[in-house]
């Protein structure tokens, strides 16, 4: 988790885009969990930290925090990161949630999109641009027992982003990730191998 009271000031890459302000916010997946960095706080680097690098390479006054937290759940998402969100006056938030809900037993891929929508119409009330990440094609790992309920979140996610103007990072569409290489070993996580020296897949490209 990075501190939110101290956004970070990233290097910079080139690519001219409209952000000055971004905010991640979610779960290990964006927290960075399966790619281990000592020197970056909590001692992880993901998708998330690298992509705030390339936008900074074009904004000398871009800033940039990271509010994700391993283990969280859509609620705990809501009620522990939306707040801190809005204070920090984000133009750019990317928001990934809900996974850990539906793989517990019971996760309902409606009830969870409903809950994202009103925190999807809060953000992007304030005129920031809204990522959603939906899940990726669970079929040939061990979270295949969920591939249903993954597919039914992803087109949830869809209508949430149409009607709020939203974006859709679509992770299920891309056939990449069905190498082994693109995950850490405990198959639930991304490895460095996806997200160095930029996410391949990154929906900024």
């Amino acid at each position: 988790m990075t501190d939110a009271s101290a956004i970070q000031t990233p290097s910079a890459l080139p690519g001219p885009h409209p952000w000055t302000r971004y905010v991640a916010m979610g779960d290990s997946f964006t927290e960075g969990i399966g790619d281990p960095e000592p020197s970056s706080p909590g001692g992880h680097r993901g998708w998330a930290d690298r992509v705030a690098e390339e936008l900074g390479r074009t904004q000398p006054d871009f800033a940039y925090a990271n509010l994700a937290v391993r283990g969280r759940l859509l609620q705990q998402i809501v009620d522990q990161q939306l707040a801190p969100a809005l204070e920090l006056k984000p133009d750019l938030v990317t928001l990934s949630a809900g996974g850990n809900d539906l793989i517990r037993p019971g996760g309902d891929p409606d009830v969870l999109a409903g809950k994202l929508d009103s925190v999807v119409q809060i953000l992007s009330a304030g005129g920031a641009t809204v990522v959603l990440f939906n899940g990726p094609d669970t079929g040939s790992s061990v979270l295949g027992r969920i591939r249903s309920k993954v597919a039914i979140y992803n087109e949830n996610l869809r209508t949430v982003a149409a009607r709020h103007d939203a974006v859709i990072a679509d992770m299920w569409s891309l056939r990449q990730l069905s190498d082994p290489q693109m995950w850490d070993q405990d198959r639930l996580h991304f490895s460095p191998w996806a997200t160095t020296p930029s996410p391949p897949w990154c929906w900024i490209r």
